[in-house]
């Protein structure tokens, strides 16, 4: 599995935001998976960590 490099800021702006989610990481063998709905399969979408 690559690893993808993390990208630290503390602010983000993005235009055209259709909506976001607030969901929780869960374990998926020896990683981690967000559940996201299926109507988003196929674009691109944004994970924000943050410290809460």
């Amino acid at each position: 599995m690559k690893k993808v490099k993390l990208v630290i800021q503390t602010e983000l702006k993005i235009n055209g935001i259709v909506g976001f989610m607030q969901k929780k990481v869960t374990p998926f063998g020896t990683g981690a998976k967000v559940d996201c709905p299926k109507e988003y399969l196929g674009k691109t979408v944004y994970l924000v960590i943050t410290n809460e």
